[in-house]
Order: C-alpha cells, then structure tokens, then sequence
C-alpha cells in the first residue's frame, strides 16, 4: 500500500480516535464477511455494501444524542452498525433467518429498530428522504430537541420528491439533516454524467436550506460538520444539508462489475484516502496505540463478525406462521 498524506492534528482523544478506528473497522469487517455468504448463496436478492464509506455514518453518529433518528436508503448495514444494532441480528437478517432483526422477511434492505430509532433500510430511491422530514416533523410537533438523520446518495438527489421535501421542510423549520452521500456513482453513473449540479447540497440554497460540502473519507472532518448540522436543528433553525464526498470500492451491489471504472482509481483511492487507515495512522503517529493494540482490536473485530455469521447460519428459517405476523389488517373483510 502507498503511503497516506501526513497526518493532521486533531482535538480528538486517544480513546475517541479508537472508538471510531473500531467502529468503522467493525462496518469493514462485517461488509467482507457479507460478501462472502452471498458468494456461498447464503444472501439471496440484492446486497449493497458499504466498504469505503464507513467514515460517514461513524463521524455522524459521533455527533448524534440519544432520541435522534436515523433513517437510510438500501446500503444500509454500516448504518445500523453504527447507531448499536447487534451485528448478529443484522447478519441474520441478511441471510433470512428468524434470529433477524425482520425476523428474516425483510433481507438486506428492509431492517428497523425501534429501540435504536433506526427507521429503514428503504429499496425505492429518494422514498426515504420525505419519511425523514415526517420523523422529524413528529420531533417538532413533540417540542423535543430531536434530530433525524436522513440519508441518500447523488443519484436520489435527483427525484422530485426530495425537493418537495426541502421545500416543506424550510417552511416547517423541520429538524432534519439531509445527508447526501455522495460515493461518485449513481449505480453505474458518474455524476459528471448523471447530475447538473457540480457541488448538489447548494440545491438546498433554493429553499433557503444552509448546508456545506465534507471529506467523507475524513471521519474527524465528518463528526466536525455533523456537529455543526446537529447545533443548527437543534436551535430550531430548520434542516441542514451536508454532502458528504465519500468513495465505495465495491460496486454498486454485489452482482454490479464496476466496468465503468477502472481498477487503478478504486486503488489509488484505497491507498491515499482510506478512512480507516488515515484514523490507524493517527493512533500510531502520535503514541495513541501501538501496533499490537491495532492487531487486537482487529482480533476482537473478526471474532464478532465470524459469530455474527455463526449464528445467521444456526438461527433457523421463518416458520410458516410468520406470514401472518407484522401485517396491518388481521381479518380478511367480508364480502356483503
């Protein structure tokens, strides 16, 4: 591997700067891990990975409060990770298997926690974006301090229903972030190709929405921006955009090639910008860790993610009876 830029100097302490290596090496792990069962057809159905872009979701969380919500779009296993769900029922879930957190009904895409307000895991692109401002809208209407995280990436900052949003939730002073994930590619589509806008949160200056531009490979510039969004909702001032610039290394799902670049900018990318290794060099640079607290961590890591997919495999498949649980009608009507 190339060696990385220099470190910066950062306010964060030894103990943060592991929290968020662990973090983010726990999404790195559990992704490959994923990867793996869906190559041995253990994952059926469409499996999108978020390898590359685990500073964003772990910077954001950094500067999240117990009762904020979060609600994403289909690549989404780093997310609920990050805000505490436990890596087997997440696993779990991924294979179909009653243990999950859908009790094996809803896969890859369709996971929820009530208990860690982690509100989807949604297939339709942008269709999330709109449940966000009514989570936060519910939030307001409480006159509680709340945020929602909402999340989407450049191609759904495209859909129509995403600007209704905007404009509904400027006019409601809604505590919501718009966090758009920008990983470069819509799908197989560059944004050069795909989208007018050069830099899409200054959309958001239409509705009167401030917001700015972040170093999603940075997870300290990340957790930095997300205080900023978090104060500004907070105080009642209404939404807050931030894009945040991030990369993913695998293709848009597991059965996407990634033809449409090349190998040489996926590892120039892994080389000079990765945000786990820029965090690791950090620790060791300045006598945070050494390498063998690294290596432990990494060990500790593995171990979750080898039981996670131990007990995907175990957990049995849904029974039968399954299929009528978790419906909104139990009676059939009856014809006049």
């Amino acid at each position: 591997m190339a060696a990385q830029k220099p470190t910066k100097k950062t306010n964060a302490s030894a103990e943060e700067l592991k929290a968020y290596y662990r973090d983010m090496l726990l999404i790195r792990r559990f992704e490959e891990k994923a990867g793996q069962l869906y190559g041995m057809g253990l994952i059926g159905g469409f499996c999108h990975l978020y390898i590359g872009q685990e500073a964003v979701v772990v910077g954001l969380e950094a500067s999240a409060k117990d009762g904020d919500s979060r609600i994403t779009t289909y690549r989404d296993h780093g997310h609920m990770l990050a805000c505490g769900m436990n890596p087997d029922g997440v696993m779990a879930e991924l294979t179909g298997r009653e243990g999950g957190y859908s009790r094996g009904k809803g896969g890859s895409m369709h996971m929820f926690s009530k208990e860690k307000k982690f509100y989807g895991g949604h297939g339709i692109v942008g269709a999330n974006v709109p449940l966000g401002a009514g989570i936060a809208f519910a939030d307001k209407y409480k006159g509680n301090d709340n945020v929602t995280f909402t999340y989407f990436g450049d191609g759904a900052a495209n859909q129509g229903q995403v600007y209704e949003t905007f404009n509904m939730a400027a006019l409601w002073k809604l505590p919501v972030i718009f966090i758009i994930e920008n990983n470069q590619y819509a799908m197989g589509t560059s944004q050069q190709r795909s989208t007018s806008s050069a830099e899409i949160w200054e959309r958001g200056k239409a509705f009167g929405i401030p917001g700015e531009a972040v170093d999603g490979m940075d997870v300290l510039a990340v957790k930095e921006a997300g205080e900023r969004a978090v104060k500004h909702c907070r105080s009642g001032d209404g939404p807050y955009i931030l894009e945040i610039k991030t990369y993913r290394y695998r293709g848009h799902s597991m059965s996407d090639p990634a033809k449409y670049r090349t190998r040489e900018e996926v590892q120039k990318m892994r080389d000079e910008r990765d945000p786990i290794e820029q965090v690791r060099n950090i620790l060791l640079e300045h006598k945070h860790a050494s390498e063998d607290d690294l290596k432990a961590i990494d060990k500790e890591i593995k171990e979750i993610v080898n039981a996670s997919a131990e007990f995907a495999k175990e957990s049995p498949e849904p029974a039968a009876e399954e299929l009528w649980t978790d419906i909104y009608a139990t009676e059939v009507p009856q014809e006049a």
